[in-house]
């Protein structure tokens, strides 16, 4: 049977992962992030699958639905690991998990009726990919038959931070009967199901038919179905990327895959849709904040992770990033430090769920570090706010071999521009200029003007910035060939 049907590699790249920050930033979250090893943990998703043994046909078209906000650095990061084809749907607004993945449905049958969704979080890490593999195949035949196969991990310490499936005795394919999921417990309750037996935790992966996700869905949550449906259907292919009709999508319902379907779900016999768990035993943590962090890496001797320059004296326990800057700590235990280059978080260990609500905190106040870093990815290459005062800015721009930056023009700032390495093609009104390393020239304010890079190395430049306004949002676009005309800020 499971030569039949072909298993779709499903990435919800969703979240904004707050309880990470100062790594982790609303338009740079943690699935962008190289949190555990050299890839990123969407880089580690898209790969989980690489070797797998047995008959199974895994589908050569990889599914992606994310926020349309993320959509070049994905499509970059899935370029540089060399993926061999990716259908990216592009939500043109967060509405949690249960829509992402009737998107992807609705995608898959489309193309072809029957087919299974694997369906997996951007942002967790399994350090056990073989192990993993074993989990799927002894889930497919229990999909195939079109049941809802959840994977649950046998739970090693009473954790507040995940939801739990309880679940039955094992059958004659390894699986076990869902009897219900639960909400994330308190300790005591976490305690009771780890001594009791029977509970797992909810790891958010799934195995699926497409058409049976489709079919639990409109029972149980219609109006969410029809709203997709229509998004879908009159979504536009845009460059590598299929684009969510807009409208049609706002008005759809947000829920989970937990709370849309899979808690409803035994509850509701007469669907003939069974829900089921195959146990997954494969390292496996969702990195949900810096103690998740600090337990899934590599420890020294006295239990500390330590990343980048750091220099550790009578400290135990404590995890230390240091970004860019020398870090150093004395007499510290159980102590979170986390340093980028504009912000700095000092935590206890037990205290880091907290780290949300100075997310919170400063979205209230206006900061901008809750967003971005200084140093900003654009689908041309990258910038970074090296200075800023009243009335200039500098900054460091870097422009990949070949791109392209749009044709644009700023209503109130003046820009002067210094080749440091690189060769710059630079359009200023009606002139073309070719500039190399230690020329420049002088953009003034209204002049529209477009900055490529035709060499085959990057092109660095500086920038300095003068004028009565400085925000990104300062720009009229021309032409694009990102898309980005009506995204100023993008």
């Amino acid at each position: 049977m499971n030569e039949q049907i072909t298993v779709i590699p499903t990435i919800l790249c969703g979240g904004a992962g707050t309880r990470l920050w100062p790594l982790s930033r609303e338009q740079h979250p943690k699935q962008l992030l190289p949190l555990s090893g050299s890839n990123s943990l969407l880089q580690q998703t898209a790969v989980r699958l690489a070797g797998i043994k047995g008959h199974v046909n895994i589908s050569p078209r990889t599914l992606v639905v994310c926020n349309e906000q993320y959509r070049f650095l994905i499509a970059e990061q899935l370029r540089e690991i060399g993926l061999p084809g990716t259908d990216i749907l592009l939500e043109p607004a967060g509405r949690n998990t249960a829509p992402a993945l009737a998107l992807a449905a609705l995608h898959a049958e489309k193309e072809r009726p029957g087919q299974l969704l694997l369906v997996m979080p951007s942002d967790h890490v399994i350090s056990n990919r073989f192990a993993f593999h074993d989990a799927v195949i002894r889930g497919l035949p229990v999909a195939a038959q079109g049941c809802i196969v959840a994977f649950g991990v046998m739970p090693v310490r009473p954790e507040t931070g995940y939801g739990y499936i309880n679940a039955g005795a094992v059958d004659e394919r390894g699986a076990l009967p869902i009897i219900r999921f639960v909400e994330k417990p308190d300790r005591n309750t976490a305690q009771q199901y780890i001594a009791c037996g029977g509970y797992f935790w909810n790891s958010g992966i799934f195995l699926v038919r497409a058409d049976i996700w489709l079919k639990a869905l409109t029972a149980f949550a219609p109006a969410m179905v029809e709203a997709c449906e229509r998004a879908h259907h009159n979504g536009v292919r845009d460059m590598d990327f299929f684009r969510i009709h807009r409208d049609a999508f706002i008005s759809c319902p947000a829920d989970s895959i937990d709370y849309a379907v899979m808690e409803k779900l035994p509850s509701h016999p007469e669907l003939g849709i069974g829900g089921f768990v195959i146990p997954l035993d494969a390292g496996w943590s969702d990195l949900g904040s810096w103690d998740a962090v600090w337990t899934a890496a590599e420890k020294d001797a006295s239990g500390n992770s330590v990343s980048g320059d750091a220099l550790l004296e009578d400290t135990r326990n404590s995890l230390v990033h240091a970004d860019g800057r020398l870090v150093a700590c004395v007499g510290l235990d159980d102590i979170v430090v986390v340093e980028t280059a504009d912000a700095v978080l000092v935590a206890r260990k037990d205290r880091v769920q907290n780290v949300k609500h100075i997310v919170a905190k400063l979205k209230r106040i206006g900061r901008v570090e809750a967003s971005l870093h200084r140093k900003v990815a654009r689908p041309w290459g990258t910038y970074d706010c090296v200075d800023i005062g009243e009335r200039f800015q500098v900054k460091r721009i870097i422009v990949k071999p070949g791109a392209v930056l749009s044709l644009q023009m700023h209503h109130h700032r003046a820009e002067h521009w210094i080749v440091v390495r690189g060769t710059a093609r630079i359009t200023r009104g009606d002139e073309s200029l070719l500039l190399s390393e230690n020329q420049s020239t002088y953009i003034p304010l209204g002049v529209r003007h477009r900055l490529e890079n035709p060499g085959k190395v990057p092109l660095e430049l500086i920038e300095v910035q003068s004028g009565s306004y400085l925000g990104e949002d300062d720009i009229v676009r021309f032409e694009d060939l990102y898309g980005r005309r009506k995204d100023p800020s993008a």
